[in-house]
């Protein structure tokens, strides 16, 4: 473990992994739950066409050419932010968090409705704080999604100061670089390290700091997930 944290391509791998994770769970509950609340009200113009056209986006995709086409034309290659934005939204995630605004009864907003809230107020204030449970749940799986990712920064990023830390486990478990074992192998006093080793102890600390998560979460998952899946 000593010989693993002392890999300077471990350190700068959990500082991109921590960036996408933290800001990126941020930004999708905030994009998400801005396009969950107003699909959620009855009294929305067309809001069956805009369901159904989000839907839609859940079972076709432009594929890996198209994708990546436009995500170079947005200017996001060789760029942190290309971890964050084209992931913002997960269709059934916000169809799920929608299901469960749902249920808020709307006796609660047109109550503050009277008393002048305005609609950002109103869901900020009476809607948020009432979805603590969809919402950590949510959270739990962006945060588990944008560690566990690899793939984008596979075919988006060029750059190795910017690349997540599964990039780096990868390298060293799956693609089996020597220039990697060495770096980490760095014997001292005459006493070496079995390469099987070194990969255990690297997949060990990435996968740690994840299930930290788990135990402050754990209270809301099973009540999130009950309460969204019930109204659709």
């Amino acid at each position: 473990y000593l010989q693993t944290f002392r890999a300077r391509g471990i350190w700068v791998g959990f500082g991109n992994t921590l960036f996408r994770t933290t800001v990126g769970t941020a930004l999708s509950l905030i994009v998400m739950t801005l396009g969950a609340y107003p699909l959620s009200k009855k009294y929305l113009p067309h809001r069956s066409f805009y369901t159904m056209f989000i839907v839609v986006t859940m079972f076709f995709s432009g594929g890996l050419i198209p994708t990546y086409l436009l995500v170079r034309s947005l200017g996001l290659i060789d760029s942190r932010w290309v971890y964050i934005i084209p992931s913002l939204i997960v269709t059934f995630w916000m169809l799920i968090l929608r299901n469960f605004l749902m249920n808020i009864p709307e006796e609660l907003e047109d109550s503050a409705k009277m008393d002048g809230a305005s609609d950002l107020r109103i869901l900020v204030s009476i809607v948020v704080p009432l979805s603590k449970p969809i919402l950590a749940t949510l959270a739990l799986w962006s945060a588990v999604d944008h560690w566990n990712r690899w793939f984008d920064a596979l075919i988006y990023i060029q750059d190795p100061s910017k690349i997540v830390v599964q990039i780096f486990l990868r390298r060293l478990v799956v693609d089996n670089l020597d220039m990697d074992l060495r770096q980490l192998m760095d014997a001292t006093a005459g006493q070496t390290t079995i390469p099987e080793t070194m990969k255990a102890a690297v997949l060990m600390v990435t996968t740690a700091p994840i299930l930290l998560f788990y135990p402050f979460l754990q209270k809301y998952f099973v009540q999130g997930i009950y309460v969204g899946s019930l109204k659709g």
